[in-house]
């Protein structure tokens, strides 16, 4: 039962959900990017090059024969992939860079100046300086 506890304590320590809640939203922004990539970039830039469709482009290595597919090198998804990540990690970028302008602010913030001292520490403080003074 030891180790149900450990492991207990363990998934619900925050770091492991803000964990899980990034990779699942992650996630679904891969996908978001995904299509952007797939349904709104590659379309308007294969029509530039003249028609082309990315998710096509391939180079077959050997044709179909009867029920065997052919061997192809698929580079065009590639390339979708490619543009799916610079996409992303230029978002990750954004938002890290967001985040440490936010802490740069907060580091460079000025400190409150101390609050003025009450009238009895006044009071207090002009008694010391009377005793100092007779003393001296």
């Amino acid at each position: 039962m030891g180790m149900m506890k450990e492991f207990k304590e363990f998934a619900m320590r925050g770091n492991v959900v803000d964990m899980a809640v990034g990779i699942i939203i992650g996630g679904a922004f891969g996908k978001i990017v995904s299509s952007f990539v797939a349904d709104v970039i590659m379309p308007p830039l294969g029509l530039l090059i003249g028609g082309v469709d990315f998710s096509d482009l391939a180079v077959t290595l050997k044709e179909a024969v009867g029920e065997t597919a052919a061997v192809t090198i698929g580079y065009g998804k590639f390339i979708q992939t490619v543009l799916d990540f610079v996409i992303i990690a230029f978002a990750i970028f954004l938002v890290i860079k967001g985040m440490n302008a936010l802490k740069r602010k907060k580091e460079e913030a000025p400190a409150a100046a101390p609050p003025k001292p009450s009238k009895e520490e006044e009071l207090l403080t002009d008694i010391r300086d009377l005793l100092k003074e007779r003393r001296a």
